[in-house]
């Protein structure tokens, strides 16, 4: 133990566990010197503790649902190109007013059909089949685990189809894993996309969907006010 040690015997008499105890007096600064680092250290220690949890705004997305806003951190080391489309399609406008059209309970909620998806037109025939106008991307499939929160891109059968439909993750879903590529994380606002209204039980289908109001890179100011 800390502070304690068996110490051999003194003066010829036989060994013993004996507990010593060491105090040493060691000069204590004046309060006032104590009190002037702790005012010079502080301010680093909080400027390294901000940094650190804060992410480059371009590697923050937020999506405002009817409930409240979802924050996102993006993962563009390991999905460059994708989190370069989220953000191409945000900072458009793409992903304003598009439903949530497939919401499976304890599975996901997905969204992203820019195409047939918008409420403005909302096609409910041919919704989920629909993307961008832009070409669909390779897959970026990585290390990262499919955990609640987790947003990854949806894709036909082939890997290389994924273009602006994305889901969000309620739960640990491990069969996913490696086949769908990872993009993203929800970092606050989890409470909220949890709200989000369930489709059928098997296809997932939804009637009068939710929407993503609005969709911004970084963390926009309503965002920011909840903080």
């Amino acid at each position: 133990m800390i502070g304690q040690r068996k110490t051999p015997a003194r003066f010829g008499t036989p060994a013993e566990n004996t507990t010593h105890f060491f105090i040493v007096n060691l000069p204590i600064p004046p309060m006032n010197k104590i009190l002037a680092l702790v005012a010079f250290l502080l301010p680093l220690i909080m400027t390294e503790a901000k940094t650190e949890k804060s992410p480059n705004p371009e590697n923050l997305l937020t999506i405002e649902l009817k409930n409240g806003p979802v924050l996102i951190e993006l993962f563009p080391e390991e999905a460059p190109n994708h989190v370069k489309r989220i953000r191409e399609l945000a900072k458009a406008g793409k992903f304003d007013g598009v439903a949530f059209h497939r919401v499976i309970d304890g599975f996901m909620a997905q969204t992203g059909d820019v195409e047939f998806g918008n409420a403005k037109d909302y096609d409910e025939r041919r919704v989920g089949t629909g993307g961008s106008n832009k070409p669909d991307l390779k897959a970026e499939f990585n290390k990262r685990k499919h955990v609640k929160g987790t947003c990854s891109m949806a894709r036909s059968r082939s890997p290389d189809s994924a273009n602006s439909q994305f889901f969000i993750c309620f739960e640990r879903k491990e069969h996913l894993d490696g086949q769908y590529t990872i993009w993203g994380q929800v970092i606050k606002g989890m409470d909220n996309v949890e709200k989000i209204k369930r489709g059928s039980p098997f296809s997932g289908s939804v009637t009068n969907p939710d929407i993503m109001k609005k969709v911004t890179v970084g963390n926009s100011k309503t965002e920011t006010k909840a903080q």
